[in-house]
C-alpha cells in the first residue's frame, strides 16, 4: 500500500533531526561544567577566591557560586575571570576550537534503526550512518518529496522501488526520486549497515537496478 506523504521522509526509515530539546540540553551540560572548571584552573595557578576577586571585581561570594554551579556564568562575569588568568575564553566554557571539522553525532534509535547524522546543519542535503540488525517491520512502500542516495557498507540491503525488488550487497550504491513508491532495509538474512544522503539535488552515484523476483 502506498501513502502520499508530502514532506516526511519514509516513516518507516524517517531522517529525525536533532531538535530544540537536544541543543537546549547539550547547552546546559556546557554550562554545568564550566564552574569545576573555574576551580580547577583557579587552584593551577595557585590563585585564591580573594585574589581573584581582587583581580577581576567581582566579590568572592559570586566567584565561589559561580565555582560551586550555583551561579548561571554569563560573558559579564567570564571575561574578567580569563583576563585575570590570562587564558582564552574558550578555555574557561570548554568549547570546541574554532574551526573544529569533527561532527559531533548523537546516535538515533527509532524502531529498531539507529541512524547517525553526520551533517551538523539543518535544510538541504543529510547524510546519515544507518545500521539495522535485524528485519523487524513488513515492508511498506511510502512516498514523499525528495532524492535520496544508498550505499552499503556491510550486509545486505533491500530496496522496493515502484514495482523493482533490488538487492544491494557490500560496495553497491542505488539512487532515485522518493516521490516514487519505496522502502528499503535488512533482506532477513542478517543486518544491514549503509550511508543515506537525502536530499533535493546532488552527486549522482552508481545505481544498480536490476530487478528480481518479489519474495
Amino acid at each position: 500500500m502506498t501513502r502520499n506523504q508530502p514532506h516526511d521522509p519514509h516513516t518507516a526509515h524517517t531522517h529525525p533531526h536533532p531538535d530544540a530539546a537536544e541543543g537546549a540540553e547539550g547547552t546546559e551540560e556546557v554550562l554545568a561544567e564550566v564552574g569545576p572548571r573555574l576551580r580547577r584552573i583557579r587552584r593551577e595557578r595557585g590563585a585564591t577566591l580573594a585574589g581573584l576577586s581582587e583581580a577581576t571585581g567581582i566579590s568572592v561570594s559570586t566567584l565561589s557560586r559561580l565555582e560551586s554551579g550555583h551561579r548561571k556564568p554569563s560573558l559579564e562575569l567570564l571575561l574578567p575571570i580569563a583576563r585575570a588568568h590570562q587564558v582564552p575564553l574558550d578555555e574557561l566554557v570548554g568549547a570546541p576550537p574554532v574551526g573544529d571539522p569533527r561532527v559531533r553525532a548523537k546516535p538515533i534509535t527509532r524502531r529498531g534503526r539507529t541512524m547517525v547524522p553526520l551533517t551538523r546543519q539543518p535544510g538541504g542535503l543529510q547524510a546519515y550512518k544507518i545500521v539495522i540488525p535485524e528485519l523487524t517491520e513488513v515492508p511498506e512502500q511510502r512516498t514523499h518529496e525528495g532524492y535520496e542516495w544508498l550505499y552499503v557498507l556491510s550486509g545486505k540491503l533491500r530496496l522496493l522501488l515502484a514495482d523493482h525488488d533490488v538487492v544491494l550487497g557490500t560496495g553497491e550504491a542505488a539512487e532515485f526520486d522518493t516521490r516514487l513508491p519505496h522502502w528499503f532495509g535488512p533482506t532477513g538474512d542478517g543486518g544491514v549497515e549503509f550511508l543515506s544522503l537525502f536530499g533535493p539535488q546532488g552527486e549522482r552515484m552508481h545505481v544498480r537496478a536490476k530487478p528480481t523476483s518479489r519474495k
